[in-house]
């Protein structure tokens, strides 16, 4: 390495390497798109299979096809009418998928998270980015990321729905899918309103805490919570992916739903 001397004008220092980081940064950006591939592989084929979705007996209704929109949603799954046509190519939720999908892909964890696991940009602090030119978020596609804040609101409807549906669930009794719903939901809600964006809106205005102090301890609550939003986002993965698989296993007679109280 050559340096030159200090002062007004100096150049900086001529380094040939491509970063001085010497630990495994690019394990975590490998992990990372391990996890998020193998996640939406899954999801995508589950989307697409078009059954092993609904448990009739016990109103268990998976939360990737909730709610349920197609006429070819099975008997009882449907809270909410079929407004949709069936083709293979249109999933039972299809009004709701994209917006679920907006809302983790505009995500600020999500977008750390990708930015550096796909499109190396930058892959980790202090390694060079794997672009020539780099816009931000102000060109086409990502221009798109500003509509988070409006996909929140879309998120809160769908969780809404997705409180019913474990709701509903307990109707006939409990057993374990009720608790692996109920747990599911419990962790969406925590997700969703740890976004930054619901910080924003609960107390991002405020100028006096003082004259809002219900406004003040939610925005304490969800400031608590945003402080664990990439935990969040991680955990509703894996709930949401355990919790369909869960109803896969029970609509396809895998296994029995292990009651608790009939």
């Amino acid at each position: 390495m050559t340096t030159t001397a200090t002062g007004p004008g100096a150049k900086r220092a001529a380094i040939s390497a491509r970063t001085l980081r010497t630990d495994r940064w690019w394990i975590a950006p490998l992990v990372t798109f391990a996890g998020l591939t193998a996640w939406v592989v899954y999801a995508t084929v589950r989307v697409f299979m078009h059954k092993w979705y609904y448990v009739a007996d016990f109103h268990y209704l998976t939360p990737f096809y909730s709610p349920c929109l197609t006429d070819r949603c099975v008997a009882g799954s449907a809270e909410f009418g079929t407004p949709l046509p069936s083709f293979w190519l249109i999933p039972e939720a299809a009004l709701t998928l994209p917006f679920l999908l907006l809302f983790r892909l505009t995500c600020y964890y999500y977008r750390k998270a990708y930015y550096r696991a796909f499109w190396l940009s930058p892959p980790a602090c202090a390694v060079p980015d794997g672009h020539a030119t780099y816009t931000g978020e102000t060109r086409f596609p990502l221009i798109f990321q500003n509509l988070h804040r409006y996909a929140f609101y879309a998120a809160g409807i769908i969780s809404v729905i997705n409180t019913w549906d474990a709701v509903r669930s307990f109707g006939t009794g409990v057993g374990l899918g009720n608790l692996i719903l109920s747990i599911n939901v419990i962790m969406l809600w925590a997700y969703t309103l740890s976004c930054h964006s619901c910080r924003h809106i609960v107390g991002g205005r405020l100028k006096h805490f003082s004259r809002h102090p219900v406004r003040y301890r939610f925005w304490t609550l969800v400031s608590k919570l945003n402080a664990r939003h990439m935990m969040l986002a991680w955990i509703t993965l894996g709930t949401l992916a355990l919790t369909d698989f869960y109803i896969m296993a029970l609509a396809a007679g895998w296994w029995p739903d292990p009651r608790f109280i009939s």
